[in-house]
């Protein structure tokens, strides 16, 4: 014979939720471990870089997560264990994209791009 619903023991009622407890906790975790991964590759330039017309060299630096590759201008740029990139760019004369971009494990891609414009000194000074 079986008991009605209401008439189940409080030890029994309390293992029933400590575990529904549990088993929503441990999903819990999992969903917010995996946020890195769900998030995809991220890309941080830090440094607020002036258009300054008379500047041949620039250095990019920034962070980048969650990735497995990084490119600027599609040459491969590489982090330390931080994830903190630093790297020299010579610009053209007059005007330059940089293009940062990175790639994570499941081949989603994320890009940024940044203008440059290089303005020689001796056309300044005409």
């Amino acid at each position: 014979m079986t008991t009605p619903f209401y008439q189940i023991e409080f030890r029994t009622f309390l293992l029933i939720v400590g575990s529904v407890l549990f088993i929503v906790m441990i999903g819990g975790y999992i969903a917010f471990q995996a946020r890195f991964l769900i998030a995809g590759p991220q890309i941080n330039v830090t440094d607020n870089l002036a258009t300054q017309h008379n500047v041949r060299t620039i250095v990019l630096r920034g962070t980048a997560h969650n990735i497995t590759h990084l490119w600027l201008n599609d040459r491969q740029i590489f982090t330390n264990e931080a994830g903190y990139f630093e790297e020299a760019l010579t610009l053209e004369n007059g005007y330059t994209i940089a293009t940062i971009k990175a790639h994570d494990r499941f081949g989603r891609e994320t890009r940024i791009e940044r203008p440059f414009v290089y303005t020689p000194v001796s056309i300044n000074s005409l």
